[in-house]
């Protein structure tokens, strides 16, 4: 009689914590996205530039080009 009583609240009791999950759960999501929604906006307000200006950088023309005196040049013959 005790392990039917037993069985019977403990199915209730999971049926119970399943519904509360099923509320919270999804408020508790919603609140994770929007508190990082937030978060990125206010990254993105702080990076902008309030001069409206336009900055360039440039960037040197040079070519890293290799003389011919570095490195060896190997011949190799095919194996048949």
């Amino acid at each position: 009689m005790e392990f039917i009583e037993f069985l019977v609240t403990a199915i209730v009791v999971l049926y119970f914590i399943r519904m509360l999950i099923r509320l919270l759960l999804p408020m508790l999501f919603q609140r994770v996205v929007n508190k990082a929604q937030q978060q990125a906006g206010q990254q993105y307000q702080q990076q902008r530039k309030p001069d409206n200006k336009v900055h360039v950088d440039y960037a040197p023309k040079t070519k890293a080009s290799i003389p011919d005196s570095e490195g060896d040049f190997i011949d190799y013959e095919e194996i048949k």
